[in-house]
Formats: C-alpha cells, sequence, structure tokens
C-alpha cells in the first residue's frame, strides 16, 4: 500500500513519492533553546517521530534521513545570556540537553541529524552572499541584508503559495523583523548586526568594501542553510507546526529558491505537512492565560507513553483539546492495551517460529506478517493516528485494523477454546507492528504497571501477594480483606489472571 499525505503546498492530499526511495530525506524545524519545552513543542516531535518511524517501516531503517535543527542564536537566548552573565552556549546547551531528554521520554527517536545554527555559519554566510551576488538580497546603510521579496514574487503569487495568501495580505499581517531601510514592506532580514553584548560572526562580504558585515544571521536563513547541509535538495519532506506556514517556511522557500534560480518552490521541499494546534478548553496556551504546560514537568507525574498517546489522539492536522481527562483515558487506555500484552506472553513463541502462518479464513488478514501492511491502513492514509488506534469503523473493509479492535479480537478469541493459537499469535503480532510505529507498548508490562516502583515497595507487595494467595486458597475471607486493605494503602491495584495474580501502582489523578 502506498503512504498518502496532505501536501500543504498542493493543498490536496496526495501519494508520497520520494525522489531517491534509497534516501528518503526529512527536515522539521527544531526549538528555540532558551527554556524549557512546552506540551505545544512536543506535538510536531512526536506527530514526525511517527511518520519517521513508518518512513523507516516502508524503506528501511538506513534509507531514511532525517534532520531536525536546535536554534541556539536568538534574540531570547541573547537576552537571556545577559542577564544570566554566561557565554550564549551555557543557556543552550543546558537547556537543549533537556529538551532532548524530554522527548526522549515521550519515546521519540533520535533524529540521524541535529544541527545547530551556529555550527553552520559558513553555510549561512555563503548561502547569503549568493543572494547578494544574484541580486535577491541587499545592503542596508546599517549592515542589514535583506531579501527582495516583490522581485522573488514577479507578480507570480509563488512567494505566498504555501500560505494561500497574495503578497498584499501577507504584508499587511507580516510578522517580519523590523528594518528601516526596506525597498518593500514585505523583505526581510537575513543577516543583522549584533547588539551590545551579544555574539558576533563575520558574514558576507559588503560589496561596496568587500568588507565582511559583522552580526548574525536572521531565522529563516538558518533552517535553509541547515537543511540543505545536511539533506540536499530538493527535501522530500518538510514539517513543523502550523503557526511555521508563514512567514518562516515561505521565507525559507524563498530564499533556499532564490539561491539556486529555481522558480518552483517544490524544489526546496516537494511535500510539506504542518501539524495542528493545541487548545486548552477553547483557549490557546499563553503565559497571560497562565496555562503554559511543560514537558518537563507532565513527565514528573505521567508516564511519558500516556502523554504521547494524548498527542496522538487526534488527527495531526486537527486542533487538539488538551486537558486532564484526556490524560485519564489516555493512562487507562495503554493500561488495557499492556495488560492484554501482559496476558498473552505466551503466544511470542509462535511467532518467532517463521514456519507458522495464519490460516486465511479469517477477514482481511493475510497468511504472514510481511502481509500485515494492510493493518497501517490508518496510518498510510495522511498518518491518521487516531484511527490507528481505535475500534472498529463500519463501512470500512479494513475497519478491525485499529489498536482497540485488533485488541478486541484478541480478546475475545483468548476465550474461545476452539481458537487457532496461530492466529491469536499473528493478531498480537500485528497489534505490536503497529504500536512500534506509533511509539507505544515500549515497555515491559510489569515495569509499566509497576511505574519505577522501588525494590522496599515491590518486595513488601510481593510478598502480600504471596500472603493473599495462600489465604484465598484456604477461604479465610477475613484475612484475604484485610491484604486488600493493606494493598490499597500502598496504592496498589491487584490483578488477577489465569497465569495468577499481577500489580500496579494506582494511577496519579
Amino acid at each position: 500500500m502506498t503512504l498518502h499525505i496532505h501536501n500543504t503546498l498542493s493543498g490536496q492530499k496526495v501519494p508520497f513519492e520520494p525522489t531517491n526511495p534509497d534516501r528518503v530525506t526529512m527536515y522539521v524545524c527544531g526549538p528555540t533553546v532558551y527554556n524549557y519545552a512546552h506540551i505545544g513543542n512536543a506535538r510536531p516531535v512526536v506527530v514526525f517521530d511517527v511518520l519517521f518511524r513508518l518512513l523507516r517501516h516502508l524503506y528501511g531503517e538506513n534509507k531514511v534521513v532525517y534532520a531536525r535543527n536546535i536554534t541556539d542564536v536568538d534574540d531570547k537566548i541573547n537576552k537571556k545570556a545577559i542577564d544570566e552573565g554566561v557565554d550564549i552556549s551555557v543557556i543552550t546547551n543546558k537547556f537543549a540537553d533537556i529538551y532532548n531528554a524530554d522527548m526522549a521520554a515521550l519515546n521519540a527517536l533520535p533524529p540521524t541529524y541535529q544541527p545547530r545554527a551556529t555550527e553552520h555559519m559558513p553555510d549561512m554566510v555563503a548561502m547569503i552572499e549568493d543572494l547578494i551576488t544574484r541580486g535577491a538580497a541587499y545592503v542596508t546603510d546599517d549592515g542589514e541584508v535583506l531579501f527582495r521579496v516583490a522581485e522573488y514574487d514577479a507578480g507570480s503569487g509563488r512567494y505566498g503559495r504555501l500560505a494561500k495568501r497574495s503578497l498584499d495580505d501577507m504584508i499587511a499581517g507580516a510578522r517580519v523583523e523590523v528594518a528601516e531601510n526596506k525597498d518593500n514592506a514585505a523583505d526581510f532580514v537575513l543577516w543583522k548586526p549584533s547588539k551590545p553584548g551579544e555574539p558576533v560572526w563575520p558574514g558576507p562580504p559588503n560589496p561596496s568594501t568587500g568588507k565582511p558585515l559583522p552580526g548574525r544571521p536572521g531565522w529563516h536563513i538558518e533552517c535553509s542553510a541547515m537543511s540543505e547541509a545536511k539533506l540536499g535538495l530538493p527535501i522530500d519532506i518538510h514539517g513543523g507546526g502550523q503557526d511555521l506556514i508563514f512567514p518562516h517556511h515561505t521565507n525559507e522557500i524563498a530564499q533556499s529558491c532564490a539561491a539556486h534560480g529555481h522558480s518552483d518552490p517544490a524544489a526546496y521541499a516537494k511535500y510539506w505537512m504542518h501539524n495542528g494546534f493545541l487548545d486548552f478548553s477553547g483557549e490557546k496556551m499563553s503565559k497571560s492565560l497562565g496555562n503554559v504546560v511543560l514537558v518537563h514537568d507532565l513527565i514528573k507525574d505521567y508516564p511519558g507513553e500516556v502523554i504521547r498517546w494524548a498527542l496522538l489522539s487526534a488527527h495531526y492536522r486537527s486542533p487538539l483539546n488538551w486537558t486532564p481527562e484526556l490524560l485519564e483515558q489516555s493512562r487507562k487506555n495503554l493500561d488495557r492495551l499492556y495488560g492484554l500484552w501482559q496476558r498473552t506472553t505466551h503466544l511470542q513463541a509462535l511467532m518467532e517460529d517463521t514456519k507458522n502462518r495464519a490460516p486465511m479464513d479469517h477477514g482481511f488478514y493475510a497468511d504472514n506478517l510481511e502481509q500485515a501492511r494492510v493493518n497501517l491502513w490508518p496510518l498510510l492514509d495522511d498518518l491518521n493516528t487516531s484511527l490507528q488506534m481505535g475500534a472498529n469503523i463500519e463501512g470500512v473493509p479494513e475497519r478491525n485494523s485499529g489498536l482497540f479492535a485488533m485488541a478486541s479480537a484478541l480478546e475475545k478469541g483468548l476465550t474461545n477454546p476452539n481458537s487457532n493459537p496461530k492466529y491469536l499469535a499473528w493478531l498480537r503480532a500485528s497489534i505490536k507492528q503497529a504500536a512500534d510505529i506509533l511509539g507505544i507498548l515500549q515497555q515491559d508490562p510489569e515495569d509499566w504497571f509497576k511505574q519505577g516502583a522501588s525494590d522496599d515497595l515491590t518486595a513488601q507487595v510481593e510478598a502480600l501477594l504471596v500472603e493473599r494467595a495462600a489465604a484465598r486458597a484456604a477461604k479465610n475471607w477475613p484475612e484475604s480483606d484485610r491484604i486488600r486493605d493493606a494493598l490499597n494503602a500502598l496504592n496498589v491495584e491487584v490483578m488477577d489472571g489465569p497465569q495468577g495474580a499481577t500489580w500496579k501502582v494506582k494511577g496519579k489523578a
């Protein structure tokens, strides 16, 4: 089956065809590292991590190259460094490390490359110099280098093609960096002088003097230079949040195409994907409303997979209403899947025997695991994670492909003495295949339910379970009730199953 994605550039859902199937490339705009990442920052990380995993599944793990940058020079970084009296690297290294650790806690795989802006100054300077030489950029009297937007657009409308807006409309609502000496209101900064106390790099040569312009890059040129340096052009997929469509991604396209003399925006990136915003009871997250939720704080109260499930519970292009109830439901969903996983470990050995194949009389189910890709059709249909995690969808031939649909089928099969164990084993493996691409069910079930319980708590609970089993065997119900109360006092829930009793630490409210 073919992957289809919604291409922001064309405004249509189209088949994905990489330039080179042996080297599929993806670039996603990463964080500006001056503070902790909030939950809205985590949504593109998790969304495009699923896409990264899916592409690796489709094309091969070593054939997908994923770059997600670090912006480590910026006005906010400079201000924080000056306020604290330290070099910007002290700020950026600290928060880049925290960011990577927090995203790893959400089961996000590390990208192939994580370029930093400060490591690619020569690439940025060379690109800006090319733009000046081509007449696509100009130097102002105060040492700024600006991009000529009107000349690039040339009345063709290509500048606003990604944003689906005219140049005049974008000028009216532009969020561009202020420059007093602009030739045109839409022109944006490629290079600018550093303020006192800020870091300075030698920039492109001033055509009038031949001397390098001291200063630092604008935001947009950073991603153009880093993406080309790591991936080459054209990039297959360029991703990010919807808020980046204009001006950031619009300006990336313009300067990258102009630097190479291309007229087609697709010459920079063939497919553009943008995730929707997070809402908080109908409001956007903001400091003024006091509803900023930091990933660093959330992972102290919830397992990373719970947060990940919540972020994937809506289609990536749709808004997602972030609530405590969403997190609690996500925990319950994962508890159910991990419980099923724990009860079916005996089926694993059957799938490890490659000679075992599921029978062909089970609807759409294939006769071997390689053909189980049909179970991934929701992800192949524009990365529909909510449908991939869901239950049966009436009227859809492959309606049983959602995780909960397959889980229900497996649970039903476990209670049917006539079920073919090879089929059940295959079904379990199909669940795992989809879960691996979604980045869930990545823990041992016992570890999941114990949630990092200490050795002392584990020993105490295990001893109580032995006493409970003896009391129940002797039908000593008062003693069994006493042990149940003792376990409740330890915030432990007992789950009885065919293989005996297991336990979990109860979720935090």
